[in-house]
């Protein structure tokens, strides 16, 4: 990515020109709305003469150098008066441009790479909007760069001796790092170090940088997974600092706070979760009432009784925001001796937690609410598949309550469905891996009745904690509360994503008020199809992404007026934030800062994103190493998820790791991209690959560091193509290729 500076040049015109430099910008600033080429200044300031014509380029030259005016990116010149400048953030999504996203502009801003001065993704900039549009839209050039997304960077660096470039593993950094040979912290080259930018580089020379930390070698997991954690700015450890303040909190609950709470410790209670989960901030209690209703506690960790405002814990909580959970390990919020330990709801210890405790009837409608703070007794540690078997043997420990609290939720669901919430379930897969990391399977989870019970339970208390703070008022003002809000879709994209499902015979209503209802029944007549995940999960990039916010939008995906989160203060802040904000206002407390509450609420959801964006990162990762150690020969069925004009993807059916298949590998024709239709077509056989095809492909390279995997298809066509290509008799495929 370089610039071509233009050469700077001291020559003054001869005293015969007949323009100067101030003649020149006067006619220019004259017309400051228009571009001018060489040949038409030239003509416009009645230049004829070779001579003539030569001052010209000289004092353009000049002027440009000096600012005076502006050398667009065509060749063409203009006043810098009649230039727009913009502020936007830099969208880098190859090598040969990028994208600046402004809320100054309707359609994004087109940058080449050689006009975007080191600028990188994410940075926010300024950029020269150029007077003419291309076919790809509006182009310009950056002209400052006003703060940078990051200053490190992860890579695998290459050692030079008395220098070393760092190739970075984000794919969105098109460029090399330099690092001086006293740089390197005597890195070996290949492995993975951490590069803090020191000098962003010229039109002439890379970005320079200083190794910081060594990872590892690449290629081992340790390695990976750190990289991947400083990639994305996460965090790996703690401080010492947190960690002894963790250590001095005292494990004995004081009587005297027992004697504050509401006391649930000979009310049956139990833990459903994942059979490795460590940490347990979820319990269900279960009563049965004489009047036939029943009592059903959510019992969530009090993490903020132990960890209190202006402390090392609370600081380091706020900036972590989130627990990380990569395919290997979990990178906690909090510190192991509270998210493990004391905040824990381990079976058969004495435990802190705050009450959302429903009285229901067997229809599933509330009859009564009380929210505060409990202590709890846990009888029993359920993983979901060991209460999955009581359900589906009609036989076990605590049989019954299992059963009801299984049917209430049903009805619960029942409920929410008829409220108008979708039925999205994304696909998700996990990993068996060895003692040193490598998967040996990776296999779709599989949601049951279980599953579904712990949710549906999680989902009221977090939507009646927020209606509760909602309609709990002071006077005239609302209390102010973190939600976690879900906006409708935008109407041009359903409009999109409906014309779309409509090739494959699906029909949407683009009415705002049936939405929903159409979504849904599109997913109920997507079950069991080949194309169903990857159907559903183009739908659900159709969606807006969920967020947290004191504003009072209500939750689209659930159908919820109000919803927040409050159910896994472990791991996430804003549930923190819940806690405090109910207990705040059951003591009667006035409403808090609204923007100083929203400010809390934009750094979570920023941080959620980056944690998410590692999981993924990660799960790749594992999926492109799961398919370098099988067997090449190996063939796999897959669906066509997505087609490009430089090839189509697969979706593995088994693993649901992704793949290219390059159109240079299709060898028994030509083929090209008919986007309106969502295939590509040969040009002589009119063959048709298209999105949502069943097809049978190999492995036929991964990359780890790119965490891409390349697909050959295997094809009847192709197989014949081959054996002709190999036959001396036959230059038939030849002709085709």
């Amino acid at each position: 990515m370089k610039k071509k500076q233009p050469a700077q040049s001291a020559v003054e015109p001869k005293k015969g020109l007949k323009y100067d430099h101030e003649d020149i910008l006067e006619f220019l600033d004259q017309n400051a709305r228009h571009t001018f080429t060489f040949k038409q200044l030239a003509r416009q300031l009645n230049i004829t003469t070779k001579d003539e014509k030569v001052e010209l380029a000289l004092v353009l030259q000049q002027l440009s150098d000096n600012g005076g005016l502006t050398m667009l990116g065509d060749g063409s010149f203009q006043s810098v008066k009649g230039q727009r400048i913009i502020t936007g953030r830099c969208d880098f999504v190859n090598a040969r441009f990028a994208w600046i996203v402004s809320p100054e502009t309707e359609e994004d801003t087109k940058v080449q790479a050689d006009h975007l001065l080191w600028a990188q993704d994410g940075d926010m900039v300024k950029v020269r909007l150029f007077n003419y549009k291309n076919r790809g839209g509006q182009e310009g050039e950056v002209v400052e760069i006003l703060s940078r997304a990051r200053t490190t960077f992860v890579g695998k660096l290459e050692n030079r001796g008395r220098f070393a470039f760092v190739i970075p593993d984000n794919k969105r950094a098109h460029f090399d790092i330099f690092v001086a040979g006293e740089d390197t912290m005597d890195a070996p080259s290949g492995h993975k170090v951490i590069v803090q930018i020191v000098d962003w580089g010229n039109a002439e020379r890379n970005p320079v940088g200083i190794v910081t930390d060594i990872l590892g070698a690449a290629g081992e997991n340790n390695t990976e997974m750190h990289a991947i954690l400083a990639e994305f700015g996460l965090p790996s450890a703690f401080p010492p600092a947190v960690e002894a303040e963790a250590e001095a909190i005292s494990g004995t609950i004081p009587a005297s706070e027992i004697a504050k709470r509401r006391d649930m410790r000979k009310v049956l209670t139990f833990t459903i979760d994942p059979v490795d989960a460590k940490d347990f901030d979820d319990a269900l209690s279960f009563e049965e009432l004489p009047n036939g209703n029943f009592s059903i506690g959510i019992h969530i960790a009090d993490v903020t009784y132990y960890i209190k405002p202006n402390t090392e814990l609370e600081r380091e909580a706020y900036s972590r925001a989130t627990s990380v959970y990569l395919v290997d390990r979990v990178v906690p919020m909090l510190p192991e001796k509270l998210s493990n330990n004391l905040c824990s709801l381990v079976p058969h210890e004495d435990r802190l937690t705050f009450g959302a405790i429903f009285e229901i009837d067997p229809q599933g409608h509330i009859v009564d609410e009380w929210f505060g703070r409990t202590v709890i007794y846990s009888d029993h540690r359920f993983s979901y598949e060991s209460a999955q078997e009581v359900l589906d043997n009609k036989d076990g420990l605590h049989l019954r309550p299992l059963t009801i609290l299984n049917e209430l939720a049903h009805k619960l669901r029942d409920i929410r469905f008829q409220n108008g919430a979708i039925g999205f379930e994304s696909p998700e897969v996990k990993f068996v891996l060895d003692e040193r990391g490598k998967p040996l399977a990776v296999t779709p989870k599989v949601r049951k009745d279980t599953h579904k019970l712990v949710e549906e339970f999680m989902l009221l208390a977090n939507k009646q904690v927020a209606e509760f703070v909602f309609n709990k008022r002071k006077g005239k003002l609302r209390n102010t509360m973190v939600y976690r809000i879900h906006e409708p879709p935008h109407q041009e994209r359903v409009k999109i994503f409906a014309a779309f499902s409509k090739k494959f015979g699906y029909k949407l209503s683009l009415e705002p008020d049936q939405i929903s209802a159409s979504l849904n029944n599109f997913i109920e007549a997507l079950q069991g199809k080949p194309e169903q995940d990857v159907l559903q999960n183009l739908a659900i990039r159709t969606m807006t992404k969920a967020r947290y916010s004191t504003e009072v939008i209500g939750h689209f995906g659930l159908a919820f007026k109000h919803y927040s989160h409050f159910t896994s203060p472990i791991r996430r802040y804003p549930d923190m934030m819940a806690h405090r904000l109910l207990q705040h206002y059951l003591d009667g407390g006035d409403p808090v800062d609204a923007q100083a509450e929203e400010a809390k609420c934009k750094h979570s959801s920023d941080m959620e994103k980056k944690a998410a964006d590692a999981e993924r990162a990660s799960i790749k990762y594992k999926q492109v190493e799961f398919m370098q150690l099988q067997n090449t020969s190996r063939t796999w069925d897959g669906i066509v998820s997505g087609v490009t004009e430089w090839g189509f993807y697969v979706e593995i059916t088994e693993t649901k790791c992704e793949g290219l298949v390059r159109i240079s590998d299709l060898r028994d024709d030509f083929y090209e991209l008919d986007s309106d239709n969502y295939r590509l077509i040969g040009q002589r056989t009119k063959r048709t690959i298209n999105f949502g095809d069943k097809i049978e492909v190999r492995v036929k390279a991964t990359n780890l560091e790119k965490r891409t995997i390349d697909l050959v298809l295997v094809d009847e066509d192709l197989e014949r193509y081959k054996r002709a290509k190999n036959s001396p008799r036959s230059t038939k495929a030849k002709r085709y290729h």
